[in-house]
């Protein structure tokens, strides 16, 4: 990269390192999604919630619902992304 290049191109650096950093926070949150471990703890949180009355059984079952609607769409995301860069 020769010099006025780099001079044209500095002002955009941020953007692209800000863009950069936006993909790593995403792929990162979807790979916590995608953790068995992260969907188990959340679940007993809402039975905890729900065995202490914090929670109707209705919306504890509306929360399981969610929670497993979301783990399997970012186990989908995932099995995909690792099939497209593999």
């Amino acid at each position: 990269m020769n010099l006025f290049t780099f001079l044209f191109r500095l002002p955009l650096l941020p953007v692209q390192s800000f863009v950069k950093l936006a993909s790593v926070i995403k792929d990162e949150a979807e790979r916590e999604m995608a953790d068995p471990v992260t969907i188990r703890r959340e679940l007993e949180h809402a039975e905890r919630a729900r065995a202490s009355g914090e929670m109707s059984d209705d919306q504890a079952a509306d929360f399981q619902d969610a929670a497993f609607a979301e783990f399997t769409r970012a186990r989908r995301s995932t099995a995909a992304a690792s099939s497209d860069g593999g």
